[in-house]
């Protein structure tokens, strides 16, 4: 389950709980970041995981890949936050490989996270 957390207009930022599914994905993050990409012409994300990474079905994981190609000139600023390590570390070293800077935080540092993709760090 994907909610969609209220924020500045120029970035787009979700909660993930639970199970994450292909239909959450399509229902919630397709629609809010293609409506993004027309408004601002730029990608601002943010994502909150508040379930472990293996509550996410392949589906989700194809749709998440398939936005990030579809609009892979598009991602500005990415940020995840969750208490994992490795997921952390993975985002931190996914700028190296895609368009775009993505970091990791805690989930203490969600206001820093949030900040940060605003644009306001």
């Amino acid at each position: 389950m994907i909610h969609i957390i209220d924020t500045a207009d120029n970035i787009v930022a979700f909660r993930a709980l639970a199970e994450v599914t292909k239909e959450d994905f399509q229902a919630a993050v397709v629609p809010a970041i293609d409506n993004l990409v027309k408004r601002i012409n730029e990608i601002n994300f943010l994502l909150v995981l508040d379930t472990d990474i293996g509550n996410f079905t392949a589906g989700a994981w194809l749709q998440d890949a398939l936005i990030g190609l579809k609009h892979l000139g598009k991602w500005n600023r990415a940020a995840i936050v969750t208490d994992t390590e490795e997921i952390i570390s993975f985002t931190n070293g996914f700028s190296y490989v895609v368009p775009g800077e993505f970091r990791g935080f805690k989930k203490e540092e969600f206001n820093k996270a949030l900040n940060w993709v605003e644009g306001n760090i």
